[in-house]
């Protein structure tokens, strides 16, 4: 089958090429038994690759098991994947199969692997190896026979180096890995995504369709969309029932996307998309960077207005109007930029006597990234009130790397 074929059976929608290499590796890796570790933030739809595997697999017909590994307790996942012996356990009244046993000859994901506890990564490491487990509360070895696909929104190499994950079980896991690309990345997606997601509640609450007019599918295309395709599913349902217009405005959508015109630093990806919170000084020369574009983009506008203002010598009043633009400009540029002085005779116009001056000045300004790592920090507190999980996200971090900070700066 190829990947359009995958894509109707599997309900997928999406034309962007890192979507369709995807479900390419899939549709490749399926036929053997290796084990595949499937990356992408929250959202994505990781979970509907695993059935891709198992549907094009020699293992089609055998058991299907999904486990959400972060929802079960520490307690119990032990007894839950590998079995437990009668009287092993305070409630262990009988014995019991665990996942690895009923999905002999099948296929298990392990749906937030990273969340296991260190033991239990011991123990599933020994099945990927060997095919062998031990009940909880028993000393006899099982044997199973039993493909693992493994998904996660960690960035586990980070996990690893924190000591929350076991290395040998990630290359254990990782034979073959498939990265799922955020929203972000599948621009061309998401009104395709929204028209399914508009047609499909339509038919749930017999209602007409709503539509977006041009300004709100420019809206969508470039919302960074953080919850991904199940945040997009969420708004749409959300529009659906409570807007009485079937013509959705930029107006009205904005209501429903949160802080779309908050103003955030910039948060420092790595190549598999997960943030990291020890990159905040590699974020800080991202924004240096952004400030000193837009410093030149300001100073590319200033010519542009200026040779607009050469342009017509004949219009006193144009040449005017211009000048303040300028002078408007550059004194609320907050000394990001080079300031520039044009000033326009005020007596009646006389051809060639207006002058427009341009003038470079330096501003002494601080350059130290501790000195504007703290005027940022101190910003967003001073915004938020104090509030310092409200300001770290508006930063870009942890609430914890921000306390640190501000012990460390002595912020009051």
């Amino acid at each position: 089958m190829d990947i359009q074929g995958i894509k109707q059976r599997f309900s997928i929608i999406g034309v962007s090429e890192e979507l369709n290499r995807a479900i390419d590796i899939a549709r490749q890796v399926a036929p053997t038994d290796l084990s595949v570790l499937i990356t992408g933030e929250s959202g994505t739809g990781k979970e509907v690759f695993p059935q891709i595997i198992h549907h094009f697999s020699a293992r089609k017909h055998g058991q299907y098991i999904a486990v959400n590994c972060g929802a079960i307790p520490e307690g119990t996942i032990d007894s839950e994947l590998f079995g437990h012996e009668k009287g092993s356990f305070t409630g262990a009244h009988e014995s019991r199969q665990g996942y690895f046993e009923v999905a002999n000859g099948g296929t298990i994901f392990l749906d937030e692997v990273a969340e296991l506890p260190s033991s239990t990564q011991v123990r599933l490491l020994r099945v990927l190896e060997s095919g062998e487990f031990l009940r909880v509360g028993s000393s006899k070895v099982h044997k199973t026979n039993v493909r693992v696909v493994a998904a996660t929104n960690v960035n586990v190499p980070y996990a690893i180096q924190e000591g929350k994950f076991r290395e040998d079980l990630y290359y254990r896991l990782n034979t073959v890995p498939i990265q799922i690309p955020p929203l972000r990345e599948r621009s061309e997606d998401i009104p395709l995504l929204f028209r399914k997601f508009a047609s499909d509640f339509a038919d749930k609450y017999r209602m007409p369709p709503i539509n977006l007019n041009d300004d709100a599918r420019r809206m969508i295309v470039n919302y960074k969309w953080p919850g991904n395709i199940r945040q997009l599913k969420n708004i749409t349902e959300q529009i659906s029932i409570i807007e009485e217009s079937r013509m959705v405005s930029a107006e009205i959508l904005m209501r429903y996307l949160p802080d779309y015109s908050s103003i955030k630093l910039p948060a420092l990806y790595d190549k598999k998309g997960f943030v990291d919170e020890q990159t905040f000084a590699s974020e800080r020369e991202i924004l240096y960077k952004i400030l000193f574009d837009m410093r030149n983009d300001v100073n590319e506008l200033k010519k542009l207005v200026l040779d607009l203002m050469r342009s017509n010598p004949d219009n006193f009043e144009f040449k005017q109007e211009g000048a303040k633009v300028l002078n408007n400009l550059y004194s609320n540029s907050d000394s990001l930029l080079t300031p520039v002085s044009v000033q326009v005779e005020t007596k009646p116009y006389v051809p060639n006597q207006v002058h427009i001056q341009d003038t470079d000045e330096i501003v002494e300004e601080s350059l130290s990234l501790e000195d504007k790592e703290i005027e940022f920090i101190k910003k967003a507190l001073e915004k938020h009130r104090g509030k310092r999980k409200i300001a770290a996200n508006e930063l870009g971090i942890s609430e914890r790397t921000l306390y640190r900070k501000i012990k460390e700066y002595n912020i009051e």
